[in-house]
């Protein structure tokens, strides 16, 4: 029975994510209340709030929502593929496609997750658990890539990587190219250069700036 109720209650709640990304690419985050989302549901403004505090609440469901996807959709690439830059390259084309059915919510939501105070922006206090998923998948680029590389970078390299995922969303958010194939081709052309300052970190030549570049990004980042 309470194997019954925890399917019947996650039930309930995906029902309330998927009403609230709807009417909010339909009526905008700030025309969209609860109440309305509730009575779209199907369920009581009082069930509402019990599985979400906020429209906040709903849009942070829907950030853990989008990251499982990506994990899943880069798990088969991610456990075959020993390349740096097909790795990477997979990784980030695998969050255009299945990010693909929340463009128009995204391109409708952007200024409020742009907004750097709101707890809706991926770099929000609240947004962290989404913020280190994602960073945990470039970890997985990092580490399983035979590509020899500087160590210290190695270690810095999954949240750069992810900071250039964040570059990559800005784009996509303004792409209007059908199936977002410039967002592609900014990856095709992007992913190359990455794999060749990556692959020379390690020559001592470069050792020195690769040294000055980790530690102005430990500075700024305190």
């Amino acid at each position: 029975m309470a194997e019954a109720r925890n399917r019947g209650s996650e039930s309930t709640r995906e029902v309330i994510v998927a009403t609230a990304l709807r009417l909010f690419r339909e009526r905008g985050f700030e025309a969209t209340t609860m109440r309305a989302i509730a009575a779209e549901a199907g369920v009581s403004v009082g069930n509402a709030y019990y599985y979400f505090d906020s429209k906040e609440a709903l849009v942070q469901a829907y950030y853990d929502r989008a990251q499982a996807e990506h994990e899943e959709a880069c798990a088969e690439l991610l456990a075959t593929e020993r390349a740096f830059a097909a790795r990477l390259s997979g990784v980030l084309r695998e969050w255009v496609r299945v990010s693909e059915p929340y463009h128009a919510f995204a391109v409708k939501f952007f200024k409020h997750a742009a907004e750097p105070a709101n707890p809706l922006s991926p770099f929000s206090a609240q947004s962290s658990p989404a913020r280190e998923a994602s960073i945990a998948i470039y970890r997985q680029v990092v580490e399983g890539a035979a590509d020899r590389m500087d160590a210290e970078l190695r270690e810095e390299l999954p949240e750069l990587l992810w900071l250039l995922s964040m570059g990559m969303v800005l784009f996509w958010v303004h792409d209007t190219s059908p199936g977002c194939a410039r967002t592609y081709r900014l990856i095709e052309v992007t992913v190359p250069l990455v794999d060749r300052l990556v692959g020379m970190s390690h020559l001592p030549g470069l050792r020195g700036i690769t040294k000055d570049f980790i530690a102005a990004m430990h500075e700024l980042r305190a």
